[in-house]
């Protein structure tokens, strides 16, 4: 039914449609505004986004951003779903994680996951960070195993522990035919861990035992985690994990399983990340690669991937954990919203040590409310059809593809592994995006921005040492900043205070308050606490004030206008009355007596270091 309005013409019938030309005039105007001379396309790209992988986002997308066809879910190339009906029928598989070594407490939290909304388990077992195997039959007592599959974690105890499992389904009763789950054989991965010769012996030999006899069963796990832990790129994951799945596939294959039964036995494991679009490309390209994989190999049907997404690690801060609520939410709703069979959701204190029942339970609602109270499942493939979506989807896919080809150009995944290649491209990958942390290009709430000095630590049980080795590193975006902070609660043990830094604010509120605030946002996420009393200062009172706020360090706030006449003479002044060190919040400039600057792109790491340094502050 058509809306009409009093005088019975339709509501859009004054406004013509726009054209791109008219929106890029707009832009240019608004751009015009901020100092910004540019025209045409160029004003377009000035507010595009630089991703990793050369993808760039653009402000706008529209019908002619072509793409290659999505296809239907269910069906090659499978970018819309590897099955038909997607996730509606019931949600996807919630499987938490769990890392505790005493089969007891292991029980005693899989019961609770169970019974408050967890589907599956995904289980550690053996090395320092797991249970025994011997320890699964009390870790699973209770457990109903036709109705809670669980997903093995292993690695050097994988044959112990899949005999295990499945003798507890035989005891249980369970039929062969209704075992369901993943055994979790991962040489690649654990190679990538451990630094150890991957061995698929094991792999192999199960896989054709699932296959003759588990249909449920899922022999082989192809695990991109530890890429994406060590640092690495979208597109860097997908070329891995795709390289890895090759290699299982070339080593099914060559033992006899045909190419159907080969990719049957594989799950995948992506990150998820708080960036939900780049999830939601990331798990469909990723799809759409596996398609073209089996396709090459023969089968066109058999490329419908099994996806478990986790949410990442890398993003979890140890300050203000709280916030990782935020993020491992965006990121539970990008693995759906993108298709993801099975998600994880890591309890928000997970970098702490052993997350706690609070941080479970919250880990597993936020699936659960993403299903049945956003109804995020019921839609199969819900950014389908987006511009943005598929074009990022289909740049993606083509990023990987390209460092997919390089990996086997070098030999495939293990020699890349073997020769140093794989980690070298990820530690080059890393530092490019350390540098980006550092400069707050890529901001860290409630550590490198909006840091909260007076909230008092959260604390948790250690978490399980994990094997130390010759594997890839495990990163975290917020490790520079937590190293500074770590330096400012030493010398508050020290000394009973947080080191401080004078803010010499010029001339009225109005004129200092912008760079005021942002210079005490930046000391902050050093674990720097900023002084700003009085409210205003010139080169007579400065030195007083700087006296009686017991810093040794000062900066600088006001407009360029003011620091014209001010500055230098200020300045000069705080070194009179004792300063260490005289900063200055705005671009660099030539000021007399200012040692150094802080301003929106400078490498705030190396700054704070510096300030600390000259401090005193270990």
């Amino acid at each position: 039914m058509t809306v009409l309005p009093a005088d019975g013409l339709p509501l859009a019938a004054e406004f013509s449609d726009p054209s791109h030309e008219q929106w890029q005039r707009l832009v240019e105007g608004v751009l015009r505004k901020s100092g910004k001379e540019v025209t045409g396309t160029a004003a377009e790209e000035a507010l595009s986004t630089a991703l990793e992988d050369g993808l760039t986002t653009r402000p706008l997308y529209t019908s002619n951003d072509s793409s290659p066809a999505a296809g239907l879910p269910g069906f090659a190339p499978f970018t819309r779903g590897g099955r038909a009906e997607g996730n509606t029928a019931g949600g996807w598989d919630v499987r938490p994680h769990h890392t505790l070594t005493d089969p007891a407490r292991l029980n005693e939290a899989v019961l609770a996951d169970l019974e408050n909304g967890a589907t599956s388990l995904w289980l550690t077992v053996g090395g320092p960070a797991g249970i025994p195997a011997a320890g699964l039959a009390r870790a699973l007592d209770g457990v109903l195993l036709d109705l809670a599959p669980v997903a093995l974690d292993a690695g050097g105890e994988f044959e112990p522990a899949v005999r295990e499992l499945l003798r507890l389904n035989e005891e249980q009763g369970v039929p062969k035919e209704a075992v369901r789950g993943s055994l979790g054989a991962d040489p690649l991965g654990h190679a990538a861990r451990t630094g150890t010769e991957p061995d698929f012996d094991a792999a192999v030999r199960w896989a054709r035992v699932c296959d003759a006899e588990y249909p449920g069963l899922r022999a082989l796990t192809v695990d991109a985690l530890p890429y994406h832990e060590a640092g690495g790129s979208a597109a860097e994951e997908l070329g891995f994990s795709l390289a890895t799945g090759v290699a299982c596939l070339r080593e099914l294959t060559g033992a006899g399983l045909s190419v159907e039964a080969a990719c049957a036995q594989l799950e995948f494991r992506f990150a998820a990340t708080a960036d939900q679009f780049l999830t939601i490309a990331k798990l469909r390209a990723a799809r759409l690669l596996w398609a073209r994989v089996a396709e090459v190999s023969g089968s066109v049907d058999a490329g419908a991937q099994r996806q478990h997404a986790v949410t990442s690690s890398v993003m979890m801060t140890r300050r203000d954990p709280w916030v990782n609520m935020l993020r491992t939410t965006l990121a539970c709703l990008g693995a759906g919203v993108g298709g993801a069979d099975s998600v994880t959701v890591l309890p928000f204190d997970h970098a702490l040590g052993l997350p706690d029942a609070f941080a479970r339970r919250i880990a597993r609602n936020t699936s659960t409310i993403l299903m049945e109270e956003s109804h995020l499942a019921r839609v199969i493939d819900p950014a389908g059809g987006s511009w943005y979506v598929e074009r990022l989807t289909a740049e993606l896919a083509a990023a990987a593809w390209e460092f997919f080809q390089e990996i086997e150009r070098a030999g495939g995944q293990a020699a890349a592994l073997r020769s140093g290649m794989a980690g070298e491209r990820l530690a080059a990958t890393w530092a490019a995006r350390s540098r980006n942390l550092a400069r707050r290009k890529e901001p860290v709430t409630g550590v490198s921005e909006f840091p909260n000095l007076a909230e008092p630590p959260v604390e948790r049980e250690p978490a399980p040492a994990a094997a130390s080795g010759g594997g890839l590193p495990k990163v975290r975006r917020d490790e520079a900043f937590e190293a500074l902070r770590t330096r400012s609660d030493a010398h508050v043990t020290a000394s009973g205070a947080r080191p401080t830094v004078f803010l010499a604010a010029l001339g009225p509120a109005a004129t200092h308050t912008a760079r005021a605030s942002f210079a005490s946002n930046l000391f902050r996420a050093g674990g720097i606490e900023p002084v700003h009393d009085p409210v205003s200062v010139d080169a007579s009172t400065v030195a007083a004030a700087f006296a009686a706020s017991g810093a040794t360090v000062a900066c600088l706030c006001s407009s360029d206008a003011l620091y014209a006449e001010q500055a230098d003479s200020v300045a000069a002044a705080l070194k009179a009355a004792g300063a260490g060190q005289v900063l200055l919040a705005g671009r660099p400039g030539e000021y007399a007596g200012v040692d150094g600057h802080v301003f929106a792109g400078c490498d705030v790491v190396a700054v704070l270091s510096s300030v600390l340094d000259r401090m005193g502050v270990a």
